[in-house]
């Protein structure tokens, strides 16, 4: 066997800046093009500040960020290998259709670990792949008469359109597996020197018994690992597992030169080859959705070890499937929803928030209860936020004072602890959810009840608790560009799935209000009761009768029950 390549470090550094990024439809990989050969190396915090009890900004105690670590199977505290610096690839799509709801999960998940982990001040490389080359890929563009590239890149610009609405900050890298066939040729030719893998017939596969720690990220024995369940049926190979490195073309396919003849690569090969390319064979974090950690996963640690006997990942990071009915959510079941088709009815952010509000290791159950429950909960937080600005617009930023009373000093800092204790303990998004409902409440008090309007420094307190819920709203991926627009989008949605127009409303409105005039009060009722029906609620008031979003009546039955 062969000596493994000598240690060294990444191509090249990605720069990390802090400057606000602007989303929009983007095409990173062309901007970070490694060089060809990629080097075997072994490489060896901040939050933001609370308010203290004059009412002046003060830091908290320093929380830990613990993670769940799929390798260790248990928590661990985050140690990056350099200080203050995090290096963390997750595995993209396969762009050959629309995203669907369960890929939405993933980068939702890791979108909002990026950006704790820039909350808790580090600098992040965060890479994130396109497979541009597969199977898959082929086969859709042969069904559509398509070039598979041409299909792949279409695909790749929807998919970060999807990543835009969903509020997911782009990625410091995105490589695309056809931009990268030079470091897959290499590494491919390099696991074939250390004596990791054999050719036949133009085809060269991986051999697993080989590499004796395979098994470790999955739990699985080598003699779990029949013919047909998750590895290909080939008399040819030496061992069941053993997975392809190189494919030879086939008629009609497109290809790539290799010194074993004209192929392409085998899935797997390329998430080691990029991310190596892009990170070293020595980084902080890789992810995905629970669904790669076998047999992906667990043979990229194969690939990148055979390659470099010091390639080492800390934390394997894995999200819980998105389910409907109990089962998992996939293409090839067929029980999919893409994520076009639920923001046509929903607003991307309720979406979001609806995939935050359970914990990312556990599964998810779609549903249109769920979704309603989202949405509605979201246009009260941008309600309320949106009442909030627009009292604190009517004055001089300039006159208030830089104090606030006790009570808000403390409710704000109970809030802003619990926020970093949740999201340190391996991201739980639903406490922080939770933990929302006291200040929210709180700025409503001040903004509506008589106690609450004759508080002592009330604007002080109004911007004090608008700031605090901005930051961690920012955090979160659901801070909108402006509440009032993000609430006429809301009102569009709920509009959309009533089926009514927002004048057919306004009519029924006037309607009942004609019919409360002449004391006819059932009917009144019943104009309430068929809107309240289809999601639309009426609120009366000294001023008139508006109405805004709400949970269908069927399905807050169904919550009851």
């Amino acid at each position: 066997m062969s000596t493994l390549l000598k240690f060294y470090r990444p191509l090249f550094s990605i720069p990390y800046s802090t400057r606000t990024v602007q989303l929009g439809t983007h095409r990173f990989h062309s901007l970070f093009k490694p060089k060809r050969r990629i080097r075997c190396v072994s490489t060896s915090s901040h939050s933001q500040p609370s308010i203290g009890v004059g009412g002046k900004w003060e830091s908290p105690e320093f929380s830990e960020l613990w993670l769940q670590n799929t390798i260790s199977r248990k928590k661990e505290v985050f140690r990056p290998k350099t200080e203050g610096k995090v290096g963390m690839y997750v595995c993209g799509v396969t762009a050959y259709d629309l995203s669907h709801i369960g890929h939405a999960r993933v980068y939702v998940t890791f979108d909002v670990l990026y950006r704790y982990l820039r909350h808790l001040g580090y600098q992040v490389t965060y890479v994130r792949n396109f497979t541009d080359v597969d199977d898959k890929i082929i086969a859709r563009a042969k069904e559509l008469g398509e070039d598979p590239i041409s299909l792949s890149r279409r695909y790749c610009n929807e998919f970060n359109q999807d990543m835009v609405y969903l509020h997911c900050l782009p990625p410091s890298a995105e490589p695309r597996v056809s931009d990268h066939m030079p470091q897959i040729l290499d590494m491919i030719k390099q696991i074939i020197e250390n004596g990791y893998a054999y050719i036949v017939d133009g085809d060269v596969y991986f051999s697993v018994e080989k590499f004796p720690d395979y098994g470790r990220l999955s739990g699985r024995k080598l003699e779990d690992n029949r013919a047909g369940e998750r590895v290909a049926v080939d008399s040819r190979k030496k061992h069941p597992a053993d997975f392809a490195l190189w494919k030879t073309a086939k008629e009609g396919e497109p290809f790539w030169d290799s010194p074993w003849g004209p192929g392409r690569p085998g899935w797997h090969i390329e998430c080691s080859a990029m991310s190596a390319a892009y990170l070293g064979y020595s980084f902080d974090i890789h992810g995905g959705g629970m669904d790669l950690v076998f047999p992906h996963h667990e043979n990229e640690i194969a690939q990148s070890c055979a390659v470099c006997n010091h390639s080492n990942i800390s934390y394997w990071i894995h999200n819980g499937f998105v389910t409907v009915d109990s089962e998992k959510m996939s293409k090839s079941l067929g029980n999919f929803f893409t994520i076009r088709q639920v923001i046509d009815l929903y607003h991307p952010l309720a979406l979001r928030l609806f995939l935050l509000g359970t914990h990312y290791q556990s599964p998810i159950n779609y549903s249109d209860v769920q979704l309603e429950s989202a949405s509605d909960r979201i246009f009260y937080i941008y309600q309320t936020l949106h009442d909030c600005e627009s009292a604190l617009s009517q004055h001089d930023v300039v006159t208030l004072k830089d104090t606030i009373p006790p009570d808000t000093v403390n409710s704000i800092n109970n809030f802003y602890n619990v926020f970093v204790t949740s999201m340190s303990d391996d991201l739980h998004t639903p406490v922080v959810f939770a933990a929302l409902s006291d200040p929210l409440k709180t700025i409503n008090d001040l903004l509506h009840t008589r106690k609450g309007k004759k508080q002592e420094l009330r604007i002080e307190s109004l911007a004090a608790f608008g700031k605090i819920l901005g930051n961690v709203l920012s955090t979160l991926g659901l801070m909108p560009e402006s509440y009032s627009e993000i609430l006429q989008q809301l009102r569009d949605k709920a509009l959309k799935r009533a089926k009514l127009t927002e004048d057919q409303v306004l009519q029924k409105i006037d309607e009942r209000t004609a019919a409360r005039k002449n004391k006819e009060y059932e009917r009144s009722d019943i104009i309430r009761r068929d809107l309240a029906a289809v999601g639309i609620a009426l609120m009366d008031s000294p001023d008139g009768t508006t109405w805004r979003p709400a949970v269908p009546l069927a399905i807050q039955e169904q919550q009851v029950s």
